[in-house]
């Protein structure tokens, strides 16, 4: 089974009903561990030895955040500047992460329709992602569609619900995958 390390980052997780339970659906299952980086780091000293350590003993990278200003809240950015260096991650020498697998995982507060061309934001929640997607390419990985969740505000606790029991479906379904 293809063992799943997903890297968290949500900077007030009370507050989120929506990360909240996408983290409680994956708790326990078996080959799914969740490292939270505000956790680990409130002072956002990242311990870069640490974090590789969990990456090489990886098969699926999961980065899992809400969608904050078009991006990753600021210590999953702080995250990758840190841990993807140059010639471990990629570059000259740089092949620890290569031939895994990245997906990312976010939650938007606006509705789907926002997320396109003639929507509020203008663009789509890939074209948001692209530069998450050059990251693992650059890095040699395996990048996966995204698994996301639109309407965050004012979303039922059943979609909510549902949304954390599929994240953990499809987390298990790409473990067996990766056989």
């Amino acid at each position: 089974m293809a063992t799943v390390q997903i890297i968290y980052a949500h900077p007030d997780p009370a507050a989120s009903r929506v990360n909240k339970t996408m983290v409680a659906a994956v708790d326990g299952a078996p080959g799914i561990a969740v490292h939270d980086l505000y956790a680990a780091y409130p002072d956002f000293y990242v311990d870069v030895g640490r974090e590789k350590a969990l990456l090489a003993a990886a098969d699926i990278v999961v980065l899992q955040h809400p969608l904050y200003w078009y991006s990753a809240p600021a210590l999953m950015k702080e995250w990758i500047d840190r841990v993807l260096e140059r010639g471990w991650a990629y570059g000259k020498g740089g092949t620890a992460l290569q031939g895994k697998k990245m997906l990312s995982a976010i939650s938007a507060g606006g509705p789907p329709g926002a997320y396109e061309a003639e929507g509020y934001n203008k663009y789509s929640i890939d074209e948001f992602l692209r530069p998450f997607e050059r990251t693992a390419v650059l890095c040699g990985m395996d990048w996966l569609p995204p698994f996301v969740f639109q309407g965050a505000y004012g979303t039922d606790d059943t979609k909510v619900s549902d949304h954390g029991q599929g994240y953990r479906a499809h987390l298990i379904q790409l473990q067996g995958e990766g056989e």
